[in-house]
């Protein structure tokens, strides 16, 4: 609980969001079709959050997947879909803006 808590609030372990993409980490963003088209990270794959749970069969449930939004409010959701659906390694990357720049 505790760590959980340290998570939550960014004191856990700092993430690599670099080297999980160059790993071959798949990039989830769950904003709205609309929002993606105003910019989106490229090779990103867009599946609205409430879409989500109909598309798990897309993805692997061993691969790495880090999943984005506009501020990581559904990016939290997703994850935890993914991860209720035995999904073994899911991070919520936050909002896409920033989380491109942390995998330049």
């Amino acid at each position: 609980m505790l760590q959980q808590l340290k998570n939550l609030l960014g004191f856990g372990p700092r993430i690599d969001y670099k080297e999980l993409v160059k790993g071959g980490a798949i990039i989830v963003d769950v904003r709205t079709k609309g929002e993606y088209q105003y910019g989106c990270i490229k090779g990103s794959i867009n599946i609205p959050v409430q879409d989500l749970q109909n598309h798990l069969g897309r993805f692997k449930k061993d691969k790495i997947i880090i999943t984005c939004c506009a501020s990581g409010a559904r990016s939290g959701s997703a994850r935890r879909i993914l991860l209720s659906n035995g999904f073994k390694e899911v991070h919520n990357g936050g909002g896409w803006s920033s989380l491109q720049y942390k995998i330049r």
